[in-house]
């Protein structure tokens, strides 16, 4: 992400430029961008007709800029793109004022919001920033008869492949080489800047050597590290162990990975924490909560208004940040969030426990 412009407007808003730089980006807008926000940005248009107002279907879209008060917001990610609908407010034709219009934002291209900013959505655009810099990461987890291939990105982990073959060795090893070519092919193909190697035994050693044989250019950007599973446990097990934050300085997805799990060890203890919406709004108002954990989701629906919690998320939010807690908002893509959800899509890694 790449912020081109900043700028101070009355009433405690903020006007900011950014351009979005890769699918992450669009993915971190998706939680910046919300309903009642000024956005806007170039765009084309097909223009109605004056006289009776139907679509002018012959003709063809016309350039223009657009001002828009936000209704609804996605996150396209087959697409490649961030769709921002809502009302046409400013416009560069006064005759489009009023209507509905969607801007499809994708990759390097100017968007301006206009808001009140909460914090976690200041700290969220200066995490694209900083991620930007990050080099791109796979992780491939392999042992006998399967291999699995995954890219880490700023908005979930994402399965690019799975291969299967047969096990064993001596009258099997035919298989377990075409398993092995298979995985070469895959691995040589990725557009990242470092593959981490794991999985359990000896298999990923053999892999590796294969690799180095028939991949090696590939083979110079990976790393081994030793885990008892493949498949996404694997990959979590990998993001636990530090191995994609050695990589990348600090990788999102590793860091949610170890608060939920730190989450879920004092719940089993009975240690300080709460879960919940009331358990957690109440932490708060004590000044009780050290981390705030939520769900990037829950956020989303509860700052539209179309959530179910009793609490005010933005209150609860301010109140930790007020008194020195720190906030982390989980990817719903991954499985560390998918943990959260079950809980309630809001906990709190807590000073002390509350009677």
């Amino acid at each position: 992400m790449r912020i081109a412009d900043r700028e101070s407007v009355e009433g405690r808003r903020e006007r900011i430029t950014v351009v979005p730089e890769s699918l992450d980006d669009l993915w971190h807008l998706t939680y910046v961008v919300e309903p009642g926000d000024s956005v806007s940005g170039d765009t084309t248009r097909r223009i109605r007709r004056d006289d009776d107002k139907t679509r002018d279907t012959g003709g063809q879209r016309e350039p223009m800029w657009v001002e828009l008060e936000v209704t609804d917001v996605e996150f396209a990610k087959f697409a490649n793109r961030l769709r921002v609908g809502g009302e046409i407010t400013d416009c560069s034709r006064e005759d489009q004022l009023g209507f509905h219009h969607t801007l499809n934002v994708e990759g390097r291209e100017e968007l301006t919001i206009e808001k009140v900013w909460q914090v976690d959505q200041l700290e969220r655009l200066e995490a694209a920033v900083e991620a930007a810099e990050q080099p791109d990461v796979a992780v491939v987890t392999v042992e006998e008869g399967q291999a699995h291939v995954h890219t880490v990105a700023q908005y979930g982990v994402e399965e690019r492949a799975t291969l299967t073959g047969t096990t064993g060795k001596g009258e099997y090893a035919r298989g377990r080489s075409e398993l092995f070519d298979e995985l070469a092919s895959v691995v040589e193909r990725l557009d990242v800047e470092a593959i981490v190697l794991a999985g359990p035994g000896f298999t990923k050693r053999d892999a590796l050597d294969h690799i180095e044989e028939t991949a090696p250019d590939a083979a110079g950007k990976i790393q081994v590290v030793d885990t008892a599973s493949v498949g996404d446990r694997g990959v979590h097990e990998v993001l636990k162990r530090g191995a994609v934050d050695r990589i990348q300085t600090e990788t999102r997805i590793a860091k949610e990975a170890e608060y939920i799990d730190e989450l879920m060890a004092r719940i089993a203890d009975g240690a300080e924490v709460a879960y919940g919406i009331e358990a957690v709004a109440e932490a708060a108002e004590y000044g009780a909560v050290e981390r705030l954990l939520i769900l990037d989701e829950r956020l989303r629906v509860e700052r539209a208004g179309e959530g179910e919690w009793d609490a005010d998320v933005n209150d609860v939010v301010a109140s930790v940040e007020r008194q020195g807690g720190e906030v982390t908002v989980f990817s719903h893509e991954f499985d560390p969030g998918q943990q959260l959800a079950n809980l309630g899509g809001i906990a709190a890694l807590l000073r002390y426990r509350l009677n």
